[in-house]
């Protein structure tokens, strides 16, 4: 997939995996369009690469995606690419009642309800490009049920599943379907949990958006950096074996959790 002078929208792209985006395929000669919910985030943004181009907007509202695609269409027609990378991931315990039915599924309402909305509302403008892609950003839990986040491990799940199925109903336009499969990854993401992930096992962001945009170059449709193959591999080898190593620290979780509650 060529990159340089093509029109980038990449949604979450105030911190972490998608500002690590911003910050790389700015450096490939493309034009980034980010997109955001808090604003003095994407006024940091802004102030960080003046040459990009920011727009409030929450991918699991779908009035908000319709304002975007409006707003992104008319000012920048040459779009021809959009990454899916905003995302929720929350530590849960399903026992936990204190969240209502509308708080608990918000990992849904932005991951998977986001991604597909955001799709469905931009394909029709890129069907009409020489050459488009979308990139959707799943995780490699998608392949791990992960007991400690267990409404996020759904939602990746669901991408993952959503993305195959729209690569094979895409194959004969001049749309392109990437997934982008990070491993654990060494963001804020995790800053406010209270059981803090191994730092061992987690990827550097550098090293994990170079690695998806060396893929996305050469036309590697599924990109699977760091542990994310592994974690593949084994969930096909000895899926029990996998889950139950994932589930190891629910406990840990469940009693930091009943703690930090009280």
């Amino acid at each position: 997939m060529e990159l340089k002078n093509s029109t980038i929208l990449i949604t979450g792209g105030t911190s972490g995996i998608g500002l690590e985006f911003v910050k790389q395929l700015a450096e490939c000669g493309s034009k980034i369009i980010v997109t955001g919910r808090n604003v003095n985030a994407l006024q940091e943004t802004k102030k960080q690469f003046p040459d990009v181009h920011t727009f409030q907007s929450d991918v699991s509202r779908s009035q908000d995606i319709e304002t975007l695609f409006r707003q992104v269409t008319e000012q920048f027609p040459d779009l021809n690419i959009v990454i899916n990378n905003a995302g929720i991931m929350r530590l849960i315990d399903v026992q936990d009642t204190t969240k209502d039915l509308e708080n608990v599924t918000c990992e849904i309402d932005a991951n998977l309800s986001g991604t597909i909305q955001m799709v469905h509302q931009f394909l029709p403008h890129l069907l009409k490009k020489k050459a488009a892609a979308i990139v959707n950003v799943s995780s490699a839990i998608a392949f791990l049920p992960y007991s400690t986040a267990p409404i996020y491990s759904a939602s990746k799940s669901g991408v993952h599943a959503y993305t195959q199925a729209l690569r094979l109903q895409l194959e004969k336009t001049t749309v392109k379907v990437f997934e982008v499969i990070p491993p654990g990854v060494k963001t804020n993401l995790q800053n406010d949990w209270v059981l803090q992930p191994d730092q061992g096992m987690m990827m550097d962001v550098t090293k994990m958006v170079s690695a998806a945009i060396k893929g996305m170059l050469k036309d590697n449709l599924e990109i699977k950096p760091g542990l994310s193959g592994v974690v593949k591999l084994f969930s096909r080898l000895v899926p029990g074996l996998i889950i139950r190593f994932g589930h190891r620290e629910f406990e840990k979780f469940k009693k930091l959790n009943v703690a930090h509650t009280k």
